[in-house]
């Protein structure tokens, strides 16, 4: 699970209608009647052969939570009139998530009488997707909420509910929003700070997939938001949780290739391909699911020589504190700066009287962090250029407060 397919039980506080959108969050505006087309009689009466009564989530058979897993249930067993009708099926997940570990561990000590991976690594992934967890304790899912935001205030239609034909386009849109979020958070520096949390395992197998950032949910919900537009919350909220849950099992080395789907479904083998860092290996198949936006965009890359896992630059490191500050903390950091450096130029042009100590602040901030190795350049001239700079611009800065203050004790004598 990679991007903002982040390992975690689906938050059930986020099927609850609360807050600024009260009793029509989960159906829209107009509550259960917001999603149903004419003939609601008919439609309400489908909607309870499809379970349990509106207001709590349904609850699922064993082997449908197993299909979920796979993306292999049909519309007719998933669609859902409203958001809270909907089932945890992340949160059920979690022990065949265990049990799919062990009998990873066991497969590959048949084929290769070796273990898939290293214990030190994988009880780091596995601390990993804990931490990147902590946030959910305080803040309801971001997904979810400002999807329903959107669909309450600015939807332009409302697509069927019930529709076999709703629910395969919101794969379709599910899969290539992610597809869009995992590319940009592999080309655009300050979000790949947060997702190479990730990939910064040098082990490919099932606890990788847990191994995710704390920071990269914030990002990820934007891409989204044009579904809200026609597509009700319920059956996003269903295809939100399958993406994610099929991400899990396609990190392994124990699966080699599966023929025909190949061409279509985003497998193990492609994957592998994603994680590695071998030269043929980088910024391919970001695909979730399916495969097919990578053929599209130009961005697939078949398996062939072996994989080479983890970053270019190694991290060298098991400590899940450290691995989600070094990623997170690149990203607060030049946040702040940027904030930083907005305030000291708004004082400068307002000619405030502080803004010579704010530029100092700023210019020694660059050059520590830049020293500590958070800020890089990929060209060792322009390193010692901004040095040189900053330096510079603290003492151009320095000597005009110094003259101030000397002028200021002139004027009092």
């Amino acid at each position: 699970m990679q991007g903002n397919q982040k390992w975690q039980a689906f938050p059930t506080e986020a099927l609850k209608p609360s807050g600024p959108w009260g009793n029509e969050a989960a159906a829209g505006r107009g509550g259960e009647a917001g999603l149903r087309r004419p003939g609601g009689a008919e439609r309400s009466q489908r909607g309870r052969a499809m379970g349990a009564e509106a207001g709590s989530p349904r609850d699922t058979a064993l082997g449908q939570q197993l299909r979920a897993l796979f993306y292999a249930l049909l519309p007719g067993e998933s669609s859902f009139r409203t958001v809270e009708e909907v089932p945890n099926y992340v949160d059920k997940s979690i022990p065949f998530f265990i049990t799919f570990i062990g009998l990873e561990f066991a497969v590959s000590w048949i084929q290769k009488r070796k273990l898939p991976g290293r214990i030190n690594d994988g009880i780091t992934s596995l601390s990993l997707g804990i931490l990147s967890r902590l946030p959910d304790v305080l803040f309801r899912s971001i997904d979810l909420i400002s999807y329903i935001y959107i669909w309450n205030n600015y939807r332009l239609l409302e697509l069927p509910w019930d529709s076999p034909w709703t629910w395969y386009l919101t794969l379709l849109g599910v899969d290539f929003a992610y597809y869009c979020f995992h590319r940009i958070s592999h080309e655009v520096n300050i979000l790949w700070a947060a997702h190479q949390v990730h990939h910064s395992s040098e082990d490919y197998n099932l606890f990788t997939a847990l191994r995710q950032s704390v920071l990269q949910k914030y990002t990820s919900w934007m891409f989204n938001l044009p579904m809200a537009l026609f597509i009700p919350p319920s059956v996003f909220a269903v295809h939100l949780q399958f993406n994610l849950l099929y991400q899990f099992w396609i990190h392994t080395e124990v699966i080699t290739k599966l023929g025909p789907l190949e061409w279509i479904l985003n497998t193990p083998s492609h994957h592998r391909v994603h994680h590695g860092r071998n030269p043929y290996c980088i910024d391919k198949n970001y695909g979730g699911t399916l495969i097919i936006w990578d053929r599209i965009f130009g961005t697939f890359e078949a398996e062939d020589e072996k994989v080479v896992y983890g970053l270019t630059h190694p991290v060298n490191s098991f400590d899940p504190i450290m691995l989600q500050m070094l990623s997170q903390g690149t990203v607060l950091l030049r946040i702040g700066f940027i904030i930083l450096s907005l305030s000291s130029f708004g004082l400068l042009l307002e000619n405030k009287s502080k803004a010579g100590i704010l530029e100092i602040i700023r210019c020694l901030v660059f050059i520590g962090v830049y020293k500590l190795g958070y800020f890089r350049s990929q060209f060792s001239i322009l390193g010692y250029a901004y040095e040189v700079l900053f330096s510079l611009c603290a003492a151009f800065w320095g000597i005009q407060i110094m003259k101030r203050i000397t002028s200021f004790k002139d004027k009092h004598h």
